[in-house]
């Protein structure tokens, strides 16, 4: 579940925020965490209530019917393809930095098919192995980012020259909605290892303490490197790689390579996990009969999803090859929202059906208000880039339905 959350978008957003709201940026993180616990207490209520493969795609069409639960589906299989895509993108450009040669656009593709491949591979081989490497390179990423702030809270209390004030200047509402929209990307992905929860020991007992314990841990290393990053590095919102040129002023150089290698390993373990869970959204659409039945084969001899798990990859390769981290990264948050939103409307609606849930929330009108008016309020704030993507997936959604539709008429 941390590895879902913690991705690439940590080692970069630091300056996007300061460019933005500047001295306020970890006081934004703390704001959008708390948004995002509202959100993930909805989610965790609902995940207590299942037990197989499917996740949010799952919970909305059980409790909103068939048609939301395809759009839902629609929205996190782009969701999940864009996002892993941009860190694809994210990789190749971080490597680039310490072999020059990656810089051609061949030889990007080529880095990103390797990369993206031998990762499909390990999790054909069986989720247990790819739940090996998730877990390696979660670990190593989260001591990376730990270290970072330790160090860059302690290193300047004995060396106060190195330490730049915090500058608190007017902000505009504009700035801020940006802010938090870009946390909507830096904070989501915590849905993602819910897919898999059918595959994991107790799902019901497991999913959500893993959800709301993985997300506090994300608020407190992202508040933290955004004010390590504000108070080590001047002019923060300029810099490409804010926090390997914040390592390096209080660290020096070795400070920097360390954390270039650390965005590398930290996109690597993101990779990882969205290859291990997002391909079980196409397999649970087909076991449910909402896809074509061939996205459900199981290998006989490994027990994993191998066409779902084929198809996936082909599709990230194709946005990381033909797109870019930003345009994938604004996409991603877009949909994320509209998928929040009906887990918002899910949690009312399963609560009215069924009653108290394994892990019940002690109000769940107000937790699920609040989340969905988090949504439509960020939501308005879209671009109208975004919300074209978002009108063309629920068209696809849409024909989607009307082809089962049809199909279940002409049975009849």
């Amino acid at each position: 579940m941390a590895n879902s959350i913690l991705g690439a978008g940590i080692f970069g957003l630091p300056a996007l925020l300061a460019a933005r709201i500047d001295g306020y940026s970890p006081l934004s993180c703390i704001i959008a965490g708390c948004g995002a616990l509202i959100i993930a207490a909805c989610i965790a209520e609902i995940s207590s209530r299942f037990e197989t493969t499917g996740g949010l795609y799952l919970y909305g069409r059980e409790a909103l019917g068939r048609f939301p639960g395809l759009l839902i589906a629609w929205l996190i299989l782009l969701t999940r393809i864009a996002a892993p895509a941009a860190a694809a993108d994210l990789f190749a450009n971080y490597l680039g930095q310490f072999v020059p040669a990656l810089h051609a656009k061949l030889a990007e593709i080529c880095l990103i098919a390797a990369l993206i491949g031998h990762l499909a591979l390990l999790n054909y081989l069986g989720v247990k192995t790819g739940k090996t490497v998730s877990d390696i390179f979660t670990t190593v990423k989260v001591g990376l980012l730990a270290v970072f702030i330790v160090a860059g809270l302690a290193i300047p209390l004995f060396h106060p020259q190195l330490r730049v004030p915090l500058h608190f200047g007017a902000t505009t509402s504009q700035g801020w909605f940006e802010a938090l929209l870009l946390l909507v990307f830096g904070y989501g992905g915590f849905e993602g290892a819910l897919i898999v929860g059918g595959e994991s020991r107790n799902p019901k007992r497991d999913m959500p303490f893993a959800l709301l314990s993985a997300l506090v841990l994300q608020v407190f290393l992202y508040t933290g490197v955004a004010y390590v990053v504000l108070s080590t590095l001047p002019n923060a919102g300029a810099s490409l790689r804010p926090l390997a040129d914040a390592a390096r002023n209080f660290l020096g150089g070795w400070g920097a390579t360390a954390i270039g290698l650390g965005a590398l390993i930290s996109t690597y373990g993101y990779l990882s996990a969205n290859l291990l869970h997002s391909t079980r959204i196409t397999f649970s659409l087909a076991e449910q009969g909402d896809f074509p039945q061939f996205f459900a084969r199981i290998h006989p001899r490994f027990r994993t999803p191998y066409i779902s798990i084929l198809v996936y990859s082909l599709a990230v390769f194709a946005f990381a090859a033909s797109g870019d981290f930003r345009w994938n990264a604004t996409l991603s948050a877009a949909t994320r929202l509209v998928v929040y939103g009906g887990m918002a409307i899910a949690l009312l609606v399963l609560r009215k059906r069924r009653g108290p849930a394994p892990f019940n929330l002690p109000l769940p009108w107000l937790f699920g208000g609040a989340a969905l008016l988090i949504v439509l309020v960020l939501l308005s704030r879209i671009g109208s880039g975004e919300a074209v993507v978002l009108a063309m997936t629920a068209a696809m959604a849409l024909a989607n339905w009307f082809v089962l539709k049809g199909a279940a008429i002409a049975t009849n």
